[in-house]
């Protein structure tokens, strides 16, 4: 079976979570092709197996390269005690219907729902670099170029949504949210990436803002933080430079860069529905 049919089953089971992005009607899956609504504006399933979900062209700064570089980083096991403690969160959730938001090239999601049963997990992003590197790599999940600000998907219909290390927008996860779903948002902490951040900034960073926002958007839930060192094998040094924006515009400030173990420090917040 080829890739595109395979995905467009995969849409066709949860199709009820999708919504036309032009004029909000529902959308069904046609001929295994394209995802067309009542008003028959159509988006076509791509052969790589994604749907671009795009109403107006969108630059993004994030390219190939970044997304390569972020899989190799993500699938060395740099974030597996997030993935775990994500996972464990979410566990309690019967077949649940996860939202990743910014995923990228969808490792964190990947590997987040890697022993899942039942559900499905979805992935938005507005830069198409990231979502055909996901579709090439993970075709059991369901991966869309699309803007939160106009998203295609329904009221209602994520029992879960990741916003990890991406801008929120909370007034769609409102929307998209079930009611009595959950919203984990993953922020730095001040140490996170320290390494890298002390070579080229001098100011402490401080998730304060992010952290008040969250709380006046979210009912908080639980709070869980997470901090740990890794060694750093030097095969994944120019990767792990690549893929974080503190880096960008700043490497030829430093000619030599030399890290041996890398800080992770992140806060995990959950919280439901006002």
């Amino acid at each position: 079976m080829k890739k595109k049919e395979k995905s467009a089953m995969q849409m066709q089971r949860f199709e009820s979570i999708f919504q036309c992005p032009v004029c909000t009607s529902p959308m069904k899956i046609v001929e295994y092709k394209s995802v067309v609504c009542d008003q028959n504006h159509t988006f076509d399933i791509a052969k790589q197996g994604y749907v671009n979900f795009l109403t107006r062209p969108v630059r993004s700064e994030y390219d190939k390269e970044l997304f390569e570089a972020r899989k190799t980083i993500i699938d060395s096991g740099l974030y597996e005690p997030l993935h775990s403690k994500v996972r464990e969160i979410i566990g309690e959730v019967q077949s649940p219907k996860v939202l990743d938001t910014g995923c990228g090239e969808g490792s964190h999601l990947a590997h987040i729902l890697k022993n899942a049963n039942d559900g499905v997990g979805v992935g938005i992003d507005i830069a198409k670099e990231g979502i055909l590197s996901a579709a090439k790599y993970y075709d059991d999940l369901i991966w869309c170029v699309g803007d939160l600000a106009n998203s295609p998907y329904s009221l209602e219909s994520f029992d879960i949504i990741l916003n990890i290390l991406s801008p929120a927008n909370y007034t769609e996860f409102t929307r998209l949210l079930k009611q009595d779903g959950l919203l984990i948002k993953v922020v730095p902490k001040s140490e996170y990436l320290k390494e890298i951040r002390n070579l080229f900034y001098d100011e402490t960073y401080s998730n304060e803002q992010t952290v008040v926002r969250f709380k006046e958007n979210f009912q908080q839930v639980e709070t869980y933080e997470l901090s740990y060192k890794v060694p750093l094998h030097e095969s994944l040094l120019q990767p792990l430079l690549r893929m974080t924006p503190l880096t960008w515009n700043k490497m030829d400030e430093r000619k030599e860069v030399r890290i041996t173990e890398i800080s992770i420090d992140l806060e995990l917040l959950v919280g439901r529905k006002k």
